[in-house]
């Protein structure tokens, strides 16, 4: 049996990001940054802005699962402020996404970090990946995304291996073997820099392909001083990267473009 990670300490998690965030941009754009964080929790914690969360439950009404933002805890909401809000990714846009990886995906393990309550596994799971894979910090997310693989049915289904993980996206070691990394904002820019070195390590001792899926890119910058991923797509809502270089931005491209006409 699975052990479940204790709940996150919410006066911790906050030290830790005022301590950090002191450190780099100092002690009054920090505490500015504070309370704009508290005003805008306050004001999403409004019944009418928590009425508006309902609006992407067209998923869960297809499938029977629970994906939406709107039933996540006051405690988990406040964490996601310091870490990562809770977002799950839209159907449309998803599909649209994947349609830009022109590679083999029954070679790839598809990884959602930061894949709170399983939204994007089971939309993978329309896709012949090898595995499905999500990482998510918060274990209220985690117990969530877990009832909704058991769940989920669909006659579009190609991959039958989905898997939930609850850990630290910092401290996650990537699996040795060719993969699709999935980002939706999931973290910091501090901690982003940690995992995008920790994928550069992994690559390093197990070189192989990889790919990055950026959905609405703000931190892009991290990603791209990579001198191990090449931009291969650069779309209005989205980046993608891999490792292999210039052949594979030219056969994304045309793909691109054919796929455009």
């Amino acid at each position: 049996m699975e052990r479940m990670p204790q709940e996150p300490d919410l006066g911790k998690h906050i030290g830790e990001w005022w301590k950090e965030n002191c450190a780099r941009a100092g002690f009054w754009p920090t505490l500015r940054v504070l309370l704009h964080i508290f005003w805008q929790f306050a004001r999403d914690s409004m019944p009418s802005r928590r009425r508006r969360r309902y609006g992407d439950m067209d998923f869960d009404w297809d499938f029977r699962v629970d994906t939406t933002s709107a039933t996540v805890s006051w405690r988990d909401r406040l964490l996601g402020e310091f870490h990562s809000a809770y977002q799950p990714t839209e159907p449309e846009a998803f599909h649209a996404m994947l349609s830009a990886v022109d590679l083999d995906l029954s070679r790839l393990t598809f990884l959602d970090l930061g894949s709170g309550k399983g939204r994007t596994l089971l939309m993978a799971a329309d896709y012949p990946f090898r595995r499905v894979m999500g990482v998510e910090l918060l274990p209220a997310l985690h117990r969530i995304a877990q009832e909704n693989i058991e769940k989920y049915q669909a006659e579009s289904q190609k991959c039958f291996t989905l898997e939930a993980i609850c850990c630290d996206a910092r401290e996650f070691v990537f699996p040795p073997e060719p993969l699709l990394v999935y980002l939706f904002n999931p973290l910091p820019e501090l901690a982003l820099r940690k995992v995008v070195a920790n994928l550069e390590r992994s690559l390093a001792e197990h070189p192989r392909a990889v790919c990055v899926l950026y959905h609405n890119a703000l931190l892009e910058h991290v990603v791209a001083e990579s001198k191990l991923l090449h931009k291969a797509v650069d779309a209005e809502n989205y980046a993608l990267y891999v490792t292999d270089g210039p052949a594979a931005q030219d056969r994304m491209a045309a793909s691109r473009q054919s796929q455009a006409k």
